[in-house]
């Protein structure tokens, strides 16, 4: 299964273990934006709003782009600053992407409380608790009943 790993920059060092294990059981990974330089959004605000407004597009076209080519995509959503098992923006929106196009969704924890856990659980997305081998090659946890709703590409 090609799985696409989406979260938060600050949880990019939790990454390499989890992505070593999927691959060990047969996965392809794709990486999240700007795994390779967890510093570019700050280095686009450095640049001004227009530079910033750029980056922002750029990530959220390539998320979508990336999210097309795969089967899953794989949240990790560890505790932040307090708040356990965070999905901060980005991240929801592209837990939204999968969920238009059909993909399998994954949390690596339970769904955080808050404004947006509605949304997420509407999303049916299986909760891992950390557990890889729930990860199902050709998991239709999300494509038994498509959605009238969902994009048709």
């Amino acid at each position: 299964m090609k799985i696409f790993i989406i979260c938060s920059k600050v949880f990019y060092g939790k990454i390499p273990p989890i992505q070593h294990e999927l691959e060990r059981m047969g996965h392809e990974i794709v990486l999240p934006n700007s795994y390779d330089n967890p510093n570019a959004e700050k280095e686009s605000h450095a640049a001004g709003d227009a530079a910033h407004l750029d980056f922002k597009r750029r990530m959220f076209e390539r998320s979508r782009r990336v999210t097309r080519g795969v089967d899953a995509v794989l949240t990790l959503n560890f505790e932040k600053n307090g708040t356990p098992n965070y999905i901060g923006g980005a991240t929801f929106l592209e837990l939204y992407d999968a969920y238009v196009l059909d993909k399998a969704i994954y949390l690596w924890n339970d769904i955080p409380q808050g404004i947006l856990y509605d949304e997420i659980h509407g999303f049916a997305p299986v909760v891992l608790q950390g557990d890889l081998s729930k990860i199902e090659e050709n998991d239709m946890v999300n494509k038994s009943q498509p959605s009238q709703f969902r994009d048709p590409q």
